[in-house]
């Protein structure tokens, strides 16, 4: 059925009101469990002071998150501060030359920040890939990429190139791994990207150009060469209508939510919580359930925001980058979800869509998946936890397949076709119901930890069964519907042909 499928109005409100007050409801249960264990030895470490005017200590166990804006806040900001300055002075006096300025300024700061033995060993992998990327044969470019990959994500071959970089601060083994597994993710979608190429080779020159852009060099995104290498080689820079506008309001927008992240973790310690079970198996099926929604949730924020920093920054450079990711309250399909769109981009430009094809058939999608996430594996490292997570993840996005062509045989397409659009929808958000927490426990057992995710699944769907099962999966139910009823909306905007209107109960085709 399609897209446009409409519900009443008054069953949308309904279901908006029993999500609120879901949401409210296990949020209670965090904060009294986050009250009651503040002074808890096990959070020690994690749970601080923080601001003062609150009176109330903070979950500061994701590093991640303190590195970009507590720890090394300062640092981040002069770099790229100095980035968009130098870029927009380049930009009006030789907008021809900018790329060279962009890899000239990032050269300079990787070398500063990380010493010539890093900016060697990253040079070495560039020399190595680009000689690779004139022979032109794909699976050269990629047994190539893949194996330098394997070299920085491997014992002991990953020990030995860090320990040519010299020198030692607490953002050093970020930094490491970071610069050199994107820098080359980004020379192996420069090797491909000439294969494609039909007269000549692109230069090494080019390659250096596109990899030493400082926004993107150590925390990607990945932007694939071809879009990087037209956008960053354009003169015409203009802006479009209210562009400027725009990329205020965004700027000021993540200031807001990191303000907003922190003020919540002095009340909401869902990153510190799951850390200890003994406190797990003591908390209700509701807490459990909202904390595994929550750290999915806030891991997109934080990558949404980390991301929408670095592509401010992109777009005063005149770039179109890749954008955050779609929100994990957003998704109830496997097909779509993603934590780095950049990655997702080239995983889909390279590997996925090139095997995969239209995605409508088993075989070419099961040999798509099982090669991407191959791919995926490697790029996070290679571990149990993360073997386990492509599993799942894995068998997710080809078990929708499968659902979706049983469902489509006789007598079941039969059925759905009869029923109407309404109750197809309907009927169809039960499944994706049951299919949100398949995403929500494959994915929060990479976040937290395996036993977390165990227990949740464990109190969810046997300890909790019927009451707890059945009531998560009826909020969640009204989740989906009201998702679906916000890409309904959009469609129409995109799409605004006459649709069914419904009014009450009846359906009147106009």
């Amino acid at each position: 059925m399609g897209i446009k499928a409409a519900l009443p109005r008054y069953e949308l409100y309904l279901y908006s009101a029993v999500l609120g007050v879901a949401l409210i409801w296990a949020g209670s249960w965090i904060f009294e469990a986050s009250s009651d264990n503040a002074n808890r030895k096990t959070f020690k470490e994690s749970v601080r002071p923080g601001w003062h005017y609150f009176g109330r200590k903070m979950d500061v166990s994701d590093f991640e998150w303190a590195m970009w804006f507590s720890t090394f806040r300062n640092h981040i900001l002069f770099a790229l501060t100095g980035h968009v300055i130098v870029a927009k002075i380049y930009s009006l006096v030789a907008p021809k030359h900018r790329s060279l300025i962009f890899a000239v300024y990032g050269g300079l700061a990787v070398l500063v920040t990380m010493g010539w033995t890093f900016m060697a060993l990253v040079l070495s992998h560039c020399i190595i890939l680009y000689s690779i990327a004139l022979v032109k044969k794909k699976w050269v470019c990629f047994a190539a990429g893949l194996s330098t990959l394997a070299s920085i994500k491997l014992e002991p071959y990953n020990s030995w190139q860090e320990n040519l970089v010299t020198g030692s601060f607490n953002l050093q083994d970020i930094l490491f791994y970071g610069g050199c597994g994107f820098s080359i993710m980004r020379c192996m979608s420069f090797a491909l990207e000439n294969c494609d190429r039909k007269e000549g080779n692109y230069s090494f020159s080019d390659l250096l150009r596109y990899n030493f852009y400082l926004p993107f060099f150590f925390f990607g995104p990945i932007m694939t060469f071809d879009r990087y290498h037209v956008q960053a080689n354009n003169t015409q820079l203009t802006r479009k209508e209210r562009e400027m506008w725009n990329i205020t309001t965004k700027a000021l927008l993540h200031l807001g939510v990191i303000l907003v992240v922190d003020v919540f973790f002095h009340y909401l310690y869902i990153l510190t919580i799951p850390s200890d079970m003994k406190l797990v198996a003591k908390l209700s099926d509701w807490c459990l359930a909202g904390l595994a929604y929550s750290n999915l949730v806030y891991d997109w924020v934080k990558a949404a925001v980390m991301f929408g920093v670095i592509n401010t920054v992109a777009t005063l450079d005149h770039l179109d980058p890749p954008q955050p990711p779609k929100c994990i309250t957003m998704l109830y399909v496997f097909a779509e979800t993603h934590f780095d769109r950049g990655i997702n981009d080239w995983l889909c430009k390279y590997v996925y869509d090139y095997i995969g094809g239209d995605h409508d058939k088993i075989f070419k999608e099961l040999l798509a998946t099982v090669s991407t996430f191959a791919i995926t594996t490697l790029w996070l490292g290679p571990c149990e936890l993360v073997y386990i997570w492509s599993f799942f993840n894995c068998f997710g996005l080809n078990f929708e397949l499968w659902v979706a062509k049983f469902f489509s045989l006789p007598p079941f397409s039969i059925m759905e076709n009869a029923m109407g659009e309404a109750m197809s929808r309907r009927i169809r958000g039960v499944f994706n119901a049951a299919n949100f927490w398949a995403i929500v426990l494959y994915n929060v057992l990479s976040l937290n930890s395996l036993e977390f995710a165990k227990m949740v699944g464990r109190r969810l769907i046997f300890k909790g069964f019927p009451l707890s099962t059945l009531s998560v999966l009826l909020v969640t139910y009204c989740g989906v519907q009201l998702v679906k009823e916000r890409e309904r909306q959009q469609a129409l905007l995109d799409d605004p042909e006459p649709v069914q209107k419904v009014d009450g109960a009846k359906e009147k085709a106009e």
